[in-house]
């Protein structure tokens, strides 16, 4: 199989009590454990009540494999077992189409014995977008070989016909890693030991998940200037999540470029937006039947509320001040979408600097930049420039962009955006 982690990659802390609950064999604690350390947070794990799927899924079984989605994150639309070691499975959006074509799918095969099982997936929309990974334990995640996948155009649709060696252990399948809210919290619960970082609660979803916050500031200190981040508005959109832990891991670091930062801004990050959609394994939405990165100015969903509310507090604040927010995303490669640099932002023409210093930290990657704005689009990146006058930046990255690089990306985009920052004027 690839592999997916390699010496150096940023491998996604799944969290030990979930995936204990999620399988009979142990999770293997040494890989979960590997991957704290690659994020730089490792410490000890906790064993807690697991956190619950939205609804209990035992889909459908034959005598040498069951096949469910009993887990968070675990979604597919049907399922039919066709002999004993064939399933046909139906993947379709949470609401009718039109949708963004994030075709998520998520589900896990426990064998009776070893074996090989064939699953047909068939899109009733949009076709397959994510090449099947596989994992046993949820921590260490493998591409499927490419022998063992076939795509094919069904009327004009992509659908796709997978293989999966399975042993003694049950054996996960997902469009992506699964990075679920206890992958989170976990996380939040390492970084934020320390003491420059404080862990909050920015408010409930509308099923009643938390919706995490974090800030970062020197000890003590009041900054003026306040950095937004905010990530997870789209469910399956993983490998943005894969870059917003290490860029939020340098800032915190004991780089001397950091410790400045910290003394002379705040930064308050929302990692996970949509939570509902994320453990319901939406394509897009949130459960409002709505896509929350299309209700910014609305703001008619509980969790876009919540984001309003973040900001309108920062404005009305005399001794607060907005100067960047960052949406970060995934989308088919990566990609920063940009206000134009003939825009008047404040600071000014941080957006161009900031990604010019980028390029300079990454020889040999290509820094991809599209500069464009609607006024009236209800977007993260437009409305917080037409309200407040800030940069704003939707920070894409690429569905298979190789995870070594999505933690390099994220830790020297982190430094440039700080240096940036550093340079310009105090207010």
């Amino acid at each position: 199989m690839r592999n997916m982690k390699g010496e150096d990659a940023y491998v996604s802390p799944l969290h030990f009590r979930q995936f204990k609950a999620m399988r009979n064999a142990p999770t293997t604690l040494g890989l979960l454990l590997s991957s704290l350390v690659l994020s730089g947070c490792a410490s000890t794990v906790e064993t807690a009540n697991v956190e619950q799927p939205a609804q209990s899924k035992s889909l459908c079984q034959t005598s040498l494999v069951k096949l469910d989605t009993d887990f968070p994150t675990g979604n597919i639309a049907s399922c039919k077992a066709s002999g004993k070691t064939r399933f046909d499975i139906t993947l379709a959006p949470e609401d009718a189409p039109p949708i963004n074509c994030s075709a998520w799918y998520a589900f896990r095969l426990t064998p009776s014995r070893a074996g090989t099982v064939t699953v047909n997936l068939t899109y009733e929309a949009c076709g397959h977008r994510y090449w099947p990974k596989v994992s046993e334990d949820g921590v260490k995640w493998d591409y499927l070989p490419k022998k063992n996948v076939v795509v094919e155009e069904v009327d004009g649709v992509k659908q796709a016909w997978i293989k999966v060696q399975l042993g003694a252990n049950p054996v996960f399948v997902a469009g992506q890693e699964i990075f679920a809210p206890s992958t989170y919290q976990t996380w939040l619960d390492q970084v934020s030991k320390s003491p420059d970082a404080a862990q909050w609660l920015l408010g409930k979803s509308a099923e009643g998940r938390n919706i995490p916050g974090m800030t970062i500031k020197a000890a003590g200190s009041k900054p003026k200037e306040q950095v937004v981040l905010v990530g997870r508005q789209h469910p399956p959109e993983v490998t943005g999540a894969l870059a917003m832990l290490p860029f939020v891991e340098t800032l915190l670091s004991d780089d001397p470029v950091a410790k400045k930062y910290r003394a002379r801004f705040e930064t308050v990050i929302v990692p996970m937006l949509n939570p509902d959609g994320v453990v319901r394994g939406h394509w897009r939405h949130n459960t409002g039947g709505v896509d929350l990165n299309r209700d910014w100015g609305p703001f008619t969903q509980p969790e876009t509320k919540l984001m309003d509310g973040l900001l309108r507090k920062i404005e009305e604040n005399p001794d607060q001040k907005l100067q960047l927010l960052l949406d970060f995303h995934s989308t088919q490669k990566d990609v920063f979408y940009t206000i134009p640099d003939e825009y008047p932002t404040n600071p000014p023409l941080f957006i161009r600097d900031w990604l010019a210093r980028y390029q300079d930290r990454m020889p040999g990657y290509n820094v991809n930049r599209d500069a464009r704005h609607s006024a009236d689009r209800p977007i993260s990146k437009a409305y917080t420039y037409e309200t407040y006058g800030a940069p704003a930046v939707t920070f894409e990255i690429g569905d298979e962009t190789d995870r070594g690089l999505i933690k390099r990306i994220g830790k020297e985009s982190a430094i440039a955006m700080m240096e940036t920052l550093l340079a310009t004027d105090a207010p």
